[in-house]
């Protein structure tokens, strides 16, 4: 039943006493189907949506008093938004109720309301699987962002963060390849990496020679390396060499084979990009080939004494420059 205006005097039948008590304990209920706008006769009842569309509850002014309420409920599929028509409806959660929400219209004058949400879900804005809270001025939805993103703090946005893509950490490719000539050059080199890391794999030449890695194309002899060696525990050093020598003539066969192996070798360049220091070369090799007396293995390091300056290209070079590879891999990477 609702809200009803008496007059002195009126003497009430016991069906309205009866309605009276029970609107008061359970409020009357009209359930619309379709969009709708309140009318006078809402004040103080429970409006009921059951639509599998969208649909919108208009509120107009002059139809109300400060203090009238009614309950809006949506039991249907479809969103309900309680909407201002020519009255002011305030919120401090959502005006769109999704299935099985409700909240109270309350008012605070003829021409304004507030709506106090219920929401049986919370008010959550989250939709999408991977959704996130965020908050400006209210809560909002931090959309999932691609796959490999990872979240960032940033100022400009409106909820102060975003999904961008990791600018650090990890190892990026910057060049790979297959050996061939008497040299292979890695030229370019970005300055944007803590440290280097070059793997050679299998490198065999068509002649008897060795391999050597060189600096900024420097062929100078301004190289010096130590090496040690797994197998015999001894130490060998040279200096004044025309680059960084990966294994050293005391093991046993310092050429490179000249058939398929099982040759590597992993060299790491840690400040390569500093422009005030000499670089120090660290090495590592190991091979089981039967053409190096049936297996080796060392480390070694060397140092760059060409300049301070940051190395910005490497060349994998045969010694002498007479052989030429024959086959072998290479593949350079940066640590950020």
């Amino acid at each position: 039943m609702a809200k009803q205006t008496f007059t002195t005097g009126q003497v009430l039948t016991a069906a309205q006493v009866n309605s009276l008590q029970s609107n008061d304990f359970n409020q009357t209920v009209s359930t619309k189907t379709a969009a709708y706008t309140l009318v006078a006769a809402d004040k103080g009842t429970r409006i009921e949506f059951n639509t599998s569309g969208s649909v919108a509850c208009t509120v107009n002014t002059g139809l109300f008093d400060a203090g009238d309420t009614l309950v809006i409920q949506n039991r249907g599929a479809g969103v309900v938004t309680v909407t201002a028509g020519t009255a002011t409806v305030n919120t401090s959660a959502t005006l769109a109720l999704s299935q099985y929400d409700a909240g109270t219209l309350y008012f605070i004058s003829a021409s304004a309301a507030i709506f106090f949400n219920t929401d049986a879900g919370g008010g959550s804005p989250l939709t999408t699987k991977g959704d996130l809270y965020g908050f400006s001025t209210v809560d909002a939805r931090i959309p999932i962002g691609a796959n490999d993103t990872v979240l960032t703090a940033d100022s400009t946005q409106s909820l102060g963060l975003k999904w961008a893509t990791p600018t650090s950490g990890g190892w990026t490719s910057i060049a790979s390849g297959n050996l061939s000539s008497t040299s292979v050059a890695l030229t370019s080199i970005p300055g944007t990496y803590y440290e280097l890391a070059l793997f050679i794999d299998n490198p065999f030449v068509n002649s008897a020679d060795r391999m050597r890695l060189r600096c900024n194309a420097d062929s100078s002899s301004v190289y010096s390396t130590t090496w040690t060696y797994v197998d015999t525990s001894a130490w060998s050093n040279a200096s004044g060499k025309t680059g960084v020598d990966f294994w050293n003539a005391s093991n046993n066969g310092s050429n490179l084979p000249t058939s398929a192996g099982n040759l590597s070798a992993v060299v790491r360049i840690p400040n390569y990009a500093a422009t005030s220091i000499y670089k120090s070369i660290y090495l590592q090799g190991w091979t089981n080939s039967a053409n190096w007396g049936g297996g080796a293995g060392g480390f070694g390091i060397s140092h760059y004494e060409g300049g301070t300056g940051a190395i910005t290209s490497l060349t994998i070079t045969t010694e002498n420059g007479t052989a030429t590879f024959s086959g072998g891999t290479y593949a350079l990477y940066g640590l950020k």
